[in-house]
C-alpha cells in the first residue's frame, strides 16, 4: 500500500500520516513505510549516541541493506567512533556512510579547530548541518532518532514533518519515554554508549558536551552556559538563512522545497526549484531550463568562483527564472553575483552576524560599481 496522495500538497500528506500512524506500533510503522515506494529512498541519520541502538535496532532487524547516514564532525569522543563501529558491524549495517566535513571548507574556515570557542552556531554548521544537507541530496526522506521528552523544540515534534527542502522527515521514537528505551535497550540485550554511565546524557562533540546532572534536562550538557539547544539539523531552515537582495535581508519565500538534478520530478510540477554544484555543466539542464522557476547555486567556499560562471552561462542558455548563490559569498563579492545573473544571495546567520545588513547594502548599488559605468563616468 503506497501512502503518498497525489491530490494532496506536501503539508497536507504529512498531516494524513500523523493521522494513519497515531496508534501504530513503531516497528510495525518503520516496516511499512520503509517498503512504501511513496517515500522515496530513505536513510536513516544516527548519531550512534546515548539510546541510538534502539532505532537502529529496528531498523536492522527490518531491513540492514538501508543506508545508515553518521555525521563524523571530527570533533567526536573517540568512545563515539569506536561505538559506531562495533555496533554497525554487530548489527550487520551494510549501508554505513561516514560522512565528514569538506575538507576544503574547514582549512578555511576552521584551520586550527578551534572555531566552536567562539561561534558555535558557525561551528555546528561547517561540521553538521552542511556535510548533512550534502548526504541527503539524493534522498526523497529520512528517519530521525528525536524524542518529545527530550525538551525544547522537540516536545511539540509530530511522527511525521517536512524538513527544509521538502523532504519528509520521519521521527518513529518522538512519543517513546526515556523508560521505555531503557526497557527496549534491556529486552534486546543490547550495548549502550559507554559514556551513558559516566553520566553522558547526550552525546554529541567532545568540545561541547558534558555529563548532565540527575535533576536536569537530558540535553543541559550540550553547548552548556549557552542559550542553544540544537545543532541546527533540525531546524528549518527559514530559521537558519538569510536571503540578501539589492533592498537588504529578507526571510525565505520560497516554501516548495527544492530538488537535486538527479532526483527532479519526471512529471511537470507548479513550482520548481533545484540545487546545483557549482561544477555542474549547464548545458545539461537545456531540456528543461524552461520548467525551473528557482536554481540555487553552492559556494561551497569562499574561494570557489566556478559558481560565477555557472550564472553566467544560465542566462546565456536562457533562463530567466530566479537564480539565487547559497553559501560561502561575502559582501565584497555582491555585485560580481549581481552582474554573473545572480538575483540573491542566501547565506545563513552566522555570517549575517558578522557581516550585518548594513555592509550587504553598501554593495547594493553594484551597477554603479560596474568597471564598464566607472569607465564611462571617467570619460
Amino acid at each position: 500500500m503506497s501512502f503518498e496522495n497525489p491530490n494532496l500538497s506536501r503539508s497536507a500528506h504529512v498531516a494524513a500520516l500523523n493521522k494513519r500512524f497515531k496508534n501504530t506500533d513503531t516497528v510495525d510503522m518503520l516496516r511499512e513505510i520503509m517498503a512504501d515506494p511513496g517515500f522515496g529512498k530513505l536513510a536513516l541519520v544516527s548519531s550512534f549516541g546515548a539510546d541510538s541502538v534502539v532505532l537502529l535496532d529496528m531498523v536492522a532487524n527490518i531491513n540492514r541493506a538501508l543506508p545508515i547516514i553518521f555525521i563524523d564532525t571530527e570533533m567526536l569522543f573517540h568512545q563515539t567512533l569506536t561505538y559506531q563501529r562495533k555496533l554497525a558491524k554487530d548489527l550487520g549495517l551494510q549501508d554505513m556512510r561516514r560522512i565528514l566535513p569538506a575538507r576544503e571548507a574547514v582549512l578555511e574556515r576552521d584551520f586550527d579547530n578551534l572555531m566552536h570557542r567562539s561561534d558555535t552556531a558557525a561551528c555546528c554548521a561547517l561540521r553538521k548541518t552542511e556535510p548533512l544537507a550534502r548526504a541527503l541530496a539524493e534522498f526523497g526522506g529520512w528517519i530521525s532518532g528525536r524524542k518529545r521528552y527530550q525538551g525544547g523544540a522537540r516536545a511539540a515534534m509530530e511522527l511525521f514533518e517536512l524538513d527544509a527542502e521538502q523532504r519528509i522527515k520521519i521521527n518513529p521514537l518522538a512519543h517513546w519515554s526515556r523508560e521505555d528505551l531503557a526497557a527496549y535497550i534491556t529486552a534486546h540485550g543490547l550495548p549502550r554508549h559507554p559514556l551513558v554511565t559516566k553520566g553522558y546524557k547526550s552525546i554529541g562533540c567532545a568540545s561541547c558536551t558534558t555529563p548532565s546532572g540527575t535533576v536536569e534536562n537530558e540535553r543541559a550538557g550540550r553547548w552548556r552556559g549557552q542559550n542553544k539547544t540544537e545543532c541546527g539539523i533540525h531546524i528549518g531552515e527559514a530559521a537558519r538563512s538569510v536571503i540578501v537582495t539589492d533592498e537588504g535581508f529578507t526571510d525565505e519565500d520560497w516554501a516548495d522545497g527544492f530538488h537535486s538534478f538527479d532526483t527532479m520530478p519526471t512529471q511537470e510540477s507548479p513550482a520548481l526549484a533545484i540545487d546545483l554544484q557549482s561544477d555542474f555543466s549547464a548545458e545539461d539542464l537545456l531540456p528543461w531550463i524552461a520548467k525551473i522557476d528557482l536554481i540555487r547555486v553552492d559556494f561551497p567556499v569562499f574561494s570557489d568562483g566556478r559558481g560565477f560562471s555557472l550564472a553566467c552561462q544560465l542566462r546565456l542558455l536562457g533562463f530567466v527564472g530566479r537564480l539565487r548563490a547559497k553559501g560561502h559569498i561575502v559582501a565584497d563579492q555582491y555585485a560580481m553575483a549581481r552582474r554573473s545573473g545572480f538575483d540573491e544571495i542566501e547565506i545563513d546567520h552566522a555570517l549575517a552576524r558578522r557581516q550585518p545588513e548594513r555592509v550587504w547594502q553598501t554593495c547594493a548599488n553594484w551597477r554603479a560599481r560596474d568597471y564598464q559605468n566607472l569607465l564611462r563616468q571617467s570619460a
